[in-house]
């Protein structure tokens, strides 16, 4: 994949939330600017537009002039925070709990295998998401600079007079990787989609990995089954003490993380269900 930048647009108003600090609400426990930067990770540098705050990895900072100036001119803001030779730009609204890696290389793989100059998210309506977006650098500066020449002033102009300029590419993706938090009510319905039974572990293995820093893929199934035998074939404590022990030796073995994981995660399972075999098995 190619390599890409990527820009955050992390400021406004967020009157719909009565003013809240949007970015910094928390859903599945981290905060959604951070939600967004975990999804963007394998970008080369990021340049966040709005207020400095703690975040989850490293990234350069800047604002629009003026402030308050609209999505328009915080993308400007982002753009010049770019390296001149910049070739590929991620752009992101911050408030995208669902994001995720799989959407961001999807949309970075179009403008791979192709010559467009923007691949732009559609939502569940089929609506353009230009803040769920990948584009060509170039591109982007050439038409800032038209817009600005035209209408003296960025400020207030919607996303639409640019992308409708570009040579574009539509993406379908899940639904709910363009899912924006605008309201309270979107902030609760993203919150219970996160515990719902079929996504709840997945949503808690990346807020972990993503808490404690660390790149890790992880075999859900695998640890689980871990667990039942340890649970049933020994004592329930034993289920969160030996998946902490096979994490431990893993970590000390080294080399490749899941296989390390996997190989402990073996020797654990056998040695627990020879426990188990024994259990009624007389001394003698």
């Amino acid at each position: 994949m190619t390599a890409y930048d990527a820009i955050v647009l992390a400021g406004g108003t967020a009157q719909r939330l009565g003013g809240a600090d949007k970015p910094g609400v928390r859903v599945g426990g981290r905060a959604l600017l951070d939600r967004v930067l975990a999804a963007s990770a394998g970008a080369d540098s990021t340049v966040v537009v709005g207020g400095r705050r703690p975040t989850v990895r490293p990234v350069r900072w800047t604002r629009e002039e003026p402030p308050g100036g609209g999505p328009l001119a915080a993308l400007d803001a982002g753009v010049r925070g770019l390296a001149a030779d910049a070739g590929t730009v991620l752009v992101l609204s911050a408030d995208l709990p669902f994001l995720d890696r799989a959407t961001v290389r999807r949309l970075i793989g179009v403008l791979d295998a192709t010559s467009r100059e923007a691949a732009l998210l559609t939502d569940a309506d089929g609506r353009d998401q230009p803040l769920v977006a990948a584009y060509r650098v170039e591109p982007l500066r050439r038409e800032i600079a038209l817009l600005r020449a035209e209408y003296g002033s960025l400020a207030g102009l919607p996303l639409r007079l640019l992308t409708q300029e570009l040579d574009r590419e539509r993406v379908e993706a899940d639904p709910f990787a363009s899912f924006d938090c605008d309201t309270w009510e979107d902030i609760s319905t993203a919150r219970a989609r996160i515990r719902e039974h079929g996504t709840v572990l997945d949503e808690w293995i990346t807020a972990v990995k993503d808490e404690l820093g660390i790149e890790l893929d992880v075999d859900t199934v695998l640890l689980l089954d871990l667990a039942r035998d340890a649970a049933h074939g020994v004592a329930r404590p034993a289920a969160p003490l030996t998946t902490f022990l096979v994490g431990y030796a893993a970590g000390r073995a080294g080399g490749d993380g899941p296989e390390a994981v996997a190989e402990a995660a073996r020797k654990a399972v056998a040695l627990a269900r020879r426990w188990a075999d024994e259990t009624g098995t007389d001394a003698g």
